[in-house]
């Protein structure tokens, strides 16, 4: 007996030693783990012996006043593969700011308990099977900005009470099952809106008129894929002018008003509503005036005189069948024939599609159609530019290396590419770049990617093929590759101009006036778009700057460089010895002095995390940054530093912004006697400053800036 009441004297110290040993965020925290599926293997390191949770996977503290303990701010474990029911505990970390958990397997109705977390201003619950309706608690937090319970189950109708989410500024909440109508009254109390997406559910009715107050909106606003029926408002046109609007598949009907948002609208806003007409569809509205007049006669079938309708021969109908056959067949054999001769160089089906195909079936993705795209292999020729791009198609792996041509029309010999001409361009940790001048004039971009790597044929043909099959006019064109077991080598095309870098800092003969930096812009945008939404593996690029993006001598810009990290990862990119196939040029033996890249994201300066393309939009946004102020935010070296580079680009303009210094103050001093640009410079700025969001899950996707920055007048 003496023996049972010491163990349980041990058992209740070792309890309250386990109480006291770690916080109360702590022990919600481990709740989570032990009712969650899968929370043994991803929380693991999740101790109940450990003093504080801070160190935990997915979490992050930050001390709070008048606490002693640091709090839980941020919970993050997107795509962790967790499965259950969103736990209630969630709701006692009353100092929890950031809930990410978007892109598990939780399912069940979304808890009350979570918003009694005052503190929350962001949550992302995008990507999971949860159900039933939006808790009437999800605006207790009285400074919660974003909302994000996208592509889930959810149902029930949109309720008046999202309105006391007064400090909202993203609602995003497509791909569900909400139904019914919008109730009037939700909108004006919006007043800090900046994306709203209701796309994809069942919703119904018409739109409310007041929606034309959500005068802080911009990117798009999405509300395709419904049952929204009636005319539209013209209260839409009151948005501003920089919104694009989605209203495809729908119901909506009459003549598209013309006023304010609605004249920057293109067609394909309003797509799939078969009872809409006007401008900017090719469908004129029908009016009561163009109606057969009162006395007009109607078409009747002529009759015999036996009174019986007049109908055409059976012969006569049979050859009329004959004829309609054959003409049909007559165009098909055309068409195939027309397809076929174009089928390697037509990227662009202008329904506002864009197509891309190779040797894969072909396949339609959704994203404005891009004009000037070169239809015949000699256009192609005639937009040459500057650096490489990145992989190719392995043709072995044999001990001999073999020269293979991807593209159908480029041809070259490797006995060519050994005699041609040529001379540096220049050597970084991602190879030795040449340009090589062929037989027949055309100049062509080798990059020297290293030696290694013999051991990974395979996986080095599956990237490069991958990388081939990228093909956009903004995009840097891959021609062919060499393989051999102690060289590797990647042919592009030459871009003539340089690069942005160069223009930037006044080392090449372009002159960037507000119209050429807006086509660059444009163009960058639309191949970013294109690498992110319509290639094959709908590519992250990781290292977007202005080095990287090529201008051809009528200013259009190429994307180079992507997909080559993981070439390199593969090739090993061993650099240590000289020469060119052989020795046949020198060795590059200076190289510039290293910088950092201040042109990455916060997160993707993180090694152990994995590229995402919000990367890209981040560096995306600095670019533009850098194009509207004329400042680097690259950090030189001190005997290199000059008083226009910024080691904080992002900082300074959101502090000038916030100070409301004079945009004179702010733009390259060149962008100032074009007085007629103030409007679209600052839309660019603000569009630069979405991109440059700390949050990555804010940042816009590379289509939605791309939209934008098309409605600006070149």
């Amino acid at each position: 007996m003496l023996k049972f009441y010491t163990n349980v004297v041990l058992s209740l110290l070792f309890f309250f030693h386990y109480a006291s040993a770690i916080t109360s965020d702590g022990l919600s925290l481990l709740s989570v783990k032990s009712g969650v599926d899968g929370g043994a293997t991803v929380l693991s390191d999740w101790n109940d012996n450990d003093d504080t949770p801070c160190h935990w996977t997915g979490v992050t503290c930050a001390n709070i006043s008048g606490v002693s303990d640091p709090c839980v701010v941020g919970l993050a474990l997107a795509g962790r593969n967790l499965r259950g029911y969103i736990p209630s505990e969630l709701g006692n970390l009353m100092y929890l700011r950031r809930l990410n958990l978007h892109d598990n397997n939780f399912h069940g109705s979304i808890p009350d308990q979570i918003f009694n977390a005052t503190s929350l201003h962001s949550i992302f619950l995008s990507g999971n099977n949860l159900s039933g309706e939006l808790p009437s608690s999800i605006c207790n937090p009285p400074r919660l900005q974003n909302i994000d319970l996208s592509h889930n189950s959810l149902s029930g109708t949109i309720q008046k009470f999202l309105g006391n989410c007064r400090e909202l500024q993203r609602l995003i909440l497509a791909g569900n099952e909400f139904s019914g109508e919008i109730p009037a009254g939700v909108f004006p109390e919006l007043a800090n809106l900046v994306q709203l997406d209701l796309s994809s559910n069942y919703l119904n009715g018409s739109l409310p008129y007041d929606i034309g107050q959500l005068k802080s909106l911009s990117g798009t606003l999405n509300i395709s894929f419904n049952h929204f029926t009636g005319k539209l408002p013209e209260s839409l046109g009151d948005l501003p002018l920089t919104v694009s609007f989605d209203l495809r598949h729908n119901n909506f009907s009459g003549e598209i008003p013309q006023t304010g948002s609605f004249t920057n609208q293109g067609p394909t806003a309003f797509l799939n509503n078969p009872s809409l007409c006007g401008l900017p569809l090719q469908k004129t509205c029908r009016d009561s005036s163009s109606e057969s007049p009162p006395g007009t006669k109607n078409f009747t079938p002529a009759t015999g005189v036996d009174g019986s309708k007049k109908g055409l021969r059976p012969g006569l109908i049979v050859l009329i069948s004959l004829a309609d056959a054959f003409g049909v067949a007559l165009i098909g054999l055309v068409i195939i024939f027309l397809y076929r001769r174009k089928k390697d160089s037509n990227e662009c089906s202008c329904t506002y599609k864009v197509r891309f195909g190779g040797n894969q079936k072909s396949k339609l993705c959704s994203f404005p159609c891009v004009s000037g795209f070169p239809t015949t292999d000699s256009e192609a020729e005639s937009e040459k530019g500057d650096v490489v791009s990145g992989g190719g198609v392995s043709g072995g792996g044999g001990e001999e290396g073999e020269l293979v041509a991807i593209d159908k029309g480029f041809s070259i010999e490797l006995d060519e590419l050994l005699r041609a001409s040529a001379y540096v361009l220049g050597k970084s940790g991602l190879g030795i770049v040449y340009k090589v001048v062929l037989g027949n004039g055309i100049p062509v971009a080798v990059r020297r990617l290293g030696e290694g790597g013999e051991q990974r044929y395979k996986e080095f043909v599956a990237e490069v093929q991958a990388i081939g099959r990228v093909k956009h006019p903004n995009v840097v064109k891959l021609r062919a590759y060499y393989w051999a077991p102690d060289e590797k080598l990647l042919i592009s095309d030459f871009i003539s101009n340089g690069n942005l870098a160069s223009a930037l800092r006044g080392r090449t003969s372009t002159v960037l006036t507000w119209s050429t930096r807006l086509k660059i812009t444009k163009g960058t945008a639309r191949g970013l778009a294109y690498l992110h939404e319509c290639s094959p593996r709908k590519f992250v690029h990781g290292d977007i700057k202005p080095s990287n993006i090529l201008l051809d001598n009528e200013h259009q810009p190429y994307i180079s460089d992507f997909g080559l990290n993981r070439l390199i990862d593969i090739t090993g990119n061993n650099m240590s010895s000289g020469g060119f196939m052989g020795g046949g040029l020198s060795y590059l033996k200076s190289t510039q002095t290293e910088k950092v890249n201040n042109y990455r994201a916060p997160e993707a300066r993180v090694s152990s995390n994995r590229p995402t393309q919000k990367w890209d939009v981040y560096s995306f946004g600095i670019v533009l940054l850098e194009l509207l102020t004329g400042k680097s935010p690259e950090l030189s070296s001190p005997t290199t530093s000059t008083s226009t580079e910024i080691p904080d680009l992002v900082k300074w303009v959101r502090k000038a912004f916030e100070e409301e210094t004079p945009l004179s103050d702010m733009v390259d001093p060149m962008l100032l006697k074009e007085v007629h640009a103030k409007k679209e410079v600052l839309t660019v700025f603000h569009l630069a400053l979405a991109c440059t969001e700390q949050d990555p899950e804010i940042r816009p996707r590379m289509k939605t800036v791309s939209e934008n920055l098309e409605k600006l007048r070149t």
